[in-house]
């Protein structure tokens, strides 16, 4: 599973990819506005910072105003992905984005069926929000089993992205359905390295370590 980081803070980034575990980042107007920054030089310096794929996305509605949009983001770096919305509009973008080789996140995926159409459209990520359904009381990982066997049965090369994860059991629970991506924020990511039981073994070694007054270097 490849492990995005859901954020637009550069220093969360630098310090997640000097780690050599992040394969890259998605971005939306959100984080944009909590980083406080400018949306071209933000996502500028994301794509310098991470080889891997870097979702920005586009904020108009219509077809023509997406790939005016998606022409200035996929000249920021080959690593883009330009990431549109799940409307008609949006996968007819979709289509002619990947038509031309562009890397497309198609966003905010609910359904099955959305996640075939995003497929059909040629996609390079899907990324359905697993947090999102479960506040309303619809169980996000459902959506990705089935959008898992339904791509599985015809072979899409679309990538499952799994979005709005909230804490480690989404990306446990993602990996176990197979799903090919997920993009969590940094906190989120730091907690996967958490365990009591290692806390309490490295502490064990170290104080046994001292005891015997030795040291390696």
């Amino acid at each position: 599973m490849k492990f995005f980081a859901d954020t637009a803070e550069i220093a969360d980034i630098r310090e997640l990819a000097s780690s050599g575990l992040l394969d890259g980042v998605t971005t939306n107007p959100s984080l944009v506005k909590k980083s406080g920054r400018d949306f071209l030089e933000v996502v500028t310096e994301i794509a310098k910072l991470v080889k891997g794929p870097v979702s920005a996305e586009v904020v108009a509605l219509d077809h023509d105003g997406m790939m005016k949009e998606a022409n200035r983001l996929r000249k920021i770096a080959d690593n883009i992905a330009v990431k549109v919305p799940l409307t008609p509009d949006g996968l007819k973008t979709c289509k002619k984005l990947s038509g031309d080789g562009t890397m497309v996140n198609v966003t905010l995926c609910f359904s099955a069926n959305q996640a075939l159409l995003a497929a059909k459209a040629g996609a390079s990520f899907i990324s359905p929000f697993v947090g999102r359904l479960d506040d309303i009381g619809q169980p996000g990982m459902e959506l990705i089993s089935d959008i898992r066997m339904i791509y599985d049965n015809y072979d899409f090369a679309t990538e499952i992205l799994v979005a709005s994860v909230r804490s480690p059991i989404h990306v446990l629970e993602a990996a176990k359905i197979g799903a090919d991506v997920m993009t969590a924020p940094p906190a989120v990511i730091w907690q996967l390295f958490k365990h009591p039981l290692t806390d309490a073994g490295i502490a064990s070694f170290l104080k046994d370590w001292q005891a015997t007054g030795q040291k390696i270097a």
